[in-house]
Formats: C-alpha cells, sequence, structure tokens
C-alpha cells in the first residue's frame, strides 16, 4: 500500500470534485471558504497526551499545513464525539471520516483482528510491525474493505500491563475471584481471564476510571500511558509489570468517503499518514518510558515485575486461550504469526 512509503509533499493547487457532480476552482488557498474545504473529523476516546492523541494532532496539523487549510482535520479525544460502541456505526453513515479503535474493538466485524490478543504471542513490538508488513497485515487489511471500511494505517501502543485494587497480581491464582475489564468486543481477552480464574466485564473505555473509583470492577488490562494519562494510579494501587498482551490500533475511514476525495488529496492524506505512523511509533516507544518513570513517582503504586519463571507459570495458565484462538481467528493464522516469531 502506497500509504507506507515517504514521500516529500508540497503544497498544491487543486481542482475540487464532490461526490454530488458539482466542481469548485480554488484560486486562492489563503482564502478559502467554508464551503470549499474538506473537513474530516477524527474521533478517538483517549487522551491528547498518549500516543494516539499526539498523532492524532501531528496528522491534523501536517494536513492544514500540506494543503494550505483546503483539508481540515478537526481532533475529537477523549470520547467527546463518539464514545466506545458507537465509533463504528458513526463511522458506517458518515457522521465521522477517521477512527482509530484498538484491534480488540473490531472483532464483532473482524474476528481475525483478534489475533493481537492472544496472550504472549508476540515477543517485541518490532514483531508486530513486521507482522503487519507482511502478509498477515495485508489480509487483515484486506477484509476490512469487505465492510466498507478503508485501513489508513496500523499505530502503536506497547504491551499491556495488570492493574487492581485488591491485591498484588504475582501467580495466576492470585486472579481468583477478581471482575477485570475487559474492551468490547473481544472473545479471547474474555477467555485471558476466564483462563485465570477471573470474572470479565465489558466495558467502554470512557466509563473506566469512575468504574474503578467505585469498586464496580476490581482491575483492568491497559498500557503504560493509557494507565498514566487517565490516571488508573489513583485508584488502582497495584500494577504487575507482564508485558502478556499486545495494544495496537486500527486508523479507519470509510471507504465510499475516501474514494470521494480528488486523487492529489488522497495521496496527501495517505503520504502523511505514512510519516506520522512512523512519528507514533517512536512516540509510544518514549512515551512508554516516560509515563512509568512518572508512575515511580506518584509513589501510589506497589510495582511488580514478573520473573522469567512467574511469567512462565502464567503462560501455562494462559495456554487454553491459543485453543479458543484456532477457533476465533483459524489456525491457519495463528500458525502463521507462532512461525514469524518462531524464526524471530
Amino acid at each position: 500500500m502506497r500509504f507506507w512509503r515517504l514521500f516529500s509533499v508540497v503544497s498544491i493547487a487543486v481542482l475540487l470534485t464532490f461526490s454530488s457532480g458539482c466542481s469548485r476552482r480554488v484560486t486562492d488557498h489563503e482564502q478559502i471558504s467554508p464551503a470549499e474545504k474538506i473537513i474530516i473529523k477524527f474521533s478517538h476516546v483517549v487522551a491528547e497526551n498518549t500516543p494516539k492523541g499526539l498523532a492524532a494532532k501531528r496528522f491534523a496539523n501536517l494536513v492544514q499545513e500540506r494543503t494550505n487549510g483546503l483539508v481540515e482535520v478537526q481532533v475529537y479525544p477523549n470520547s467527546t464525539l463518539f464514545k466506545d460502541g458507537e465509533e463504528i456505526e458513526a463511522l458506517k453513515d458518515g457522521s465521522v471520516q477517521i477512527i482509530a479503535p484498538t484491534t480488540a474493538k473490531i472483532a464483532a466485524l473482524f474476528p481475525h483482528w483478534q489475533i493481537f490478543d492472544v496472550p504472549y504471542l508476540f515477543s517485541s513490538r518490532e514483531a508486530v510491525f513486521s507482522t503487519m508488513a507482511g502478509p498477515v497485515g495485508a489480509q487483515l487489511f484486506s477484509e476490512l474493505q469487505k465492510q466498507g471500511f478503508q485501513g489508513l494505517a496500523f499505530w502503536d501502543n506497547g504491551f499491556k500491563q495488570m492493574t487492581n485494587s485488591v491485591r498484588p497480581l504475582v501467580r495466576p491464582a492470585d486472579f481468583q475471584g477478581l471482575r477485570m475489564r475487559v474492551m468490547m468486543g473481544s472473545k479471547i481477552l474474555e477467555e485471558q481471564f476466564l483462563s485465570l480464574g477471573a470474572d470479565p466485564v465489558q466495558m467502554g473505555f470512557d466509563q473506566l476510571y469512575a468504574a474503578l473509583k467505585e469498586k464496580r470492577v476490581d482491575g483492568q488490562e491497559n498500557t503504560i500511558s493509557n494507565i498514566y494519562s487517565k490516571k488508573f494510579y489513583e485508584v488502582q494501587p497495584y500494577l504487575t509489570l507482564s508485558n502478556h498482551g499486545y495494544m495496537g490500533y486500527v486508523v479507519l475511514t470509510n471507504q465510499k468517503f475516501w474514494a470521494s476525495l480528488p486523487a492529489n488529496i488522497r495521496e496527501i492524506l495517505e503520504n502523511t499518514m505514512a510519516e506520522v505512523t512512523i512519528w507514533e511509533r517512536e512516540q509510544a516507544a518514549r512515551l512508554d518510558k516516560e509515563n512509568f518513570r512518572a508512575l515511580v513517582a506518584t509513589k501510589q503504586l506497589q510495582i511488580h515485575e514478573l520473573t522469567a519463571e512467574e511469567r512462565k507459570a502464567w503462560q501455562q495458565a494462559l495456554a487454553p486461550v491459543y485453543r479458543r484462538a484456532e477457533e476465533i481467528v483459524g489456525k491457519d493464522l495463528l500458525e502463521t504469526v507462532l512461525r514469524s516469531e518462531r524464526k524471530d
């Protein structure tokens, strides 16, 4: 896909062709009227100071600059426009033009994307990127088109950790009886907590802080940047550095909307998205380290990092998830990723 290649982008003069069949010539980009602008609403559910939040803002700024204001990307963070469970429908009906849900949240429509929810499947961020750059990534992106979506990029947020308010999570038995929030849509994530003896509770991200504070759920899994930016440390005194699962985002648009854009506008958007994707991954790695230091500095957490022996015990307890994953994502897809990991 050409959006994975970087190009130098220059200011342009364009002929706007609208899907309604009419057209207008823009002769002065410094005095673009509201009727001539292309407005793109970009909705997401996390804070602005996270990898996704920063990347969405950078994308908006670069697009504004590179089209001389012809295209305006309006970013709506923190579920201010649409919440978990609402974004997909909003993208379908044209209420929003770009979203960036986690892979787990598109599971109802695209079960194969749950491959990223399989615990301890990926050894590193680089292994994930390699997978997405190869045949597996091509297959997953092609599936999006069958439902009228266009995949624009795959963004990173690193590996997930466990938090809770009851006790340190060191051994698999420590999960027994805990109510753990899971992202909506992923059967594999539910299976993960069931295998550990916990009770999975599906819940939107926007509801999570209140649910943790009010003890409606005992704990949750998330990346360091989300734990820090949403201040979960205020209501979750126990943090286990488990690196058990990966969290990535699929940047999506509506296929019909994308096709309605002039070709030269699409090219600018694709090239800018490719550039921002590389930058976003760098920010994800940086924030993972910086936010962890900030979490330590709060002195509100008891932090435990799994030893090699403890990690092995978790992997053994989670082995049943792989059998369930074969049913959900398919044995061939799972084996392809496993073979790739063994090579690495």
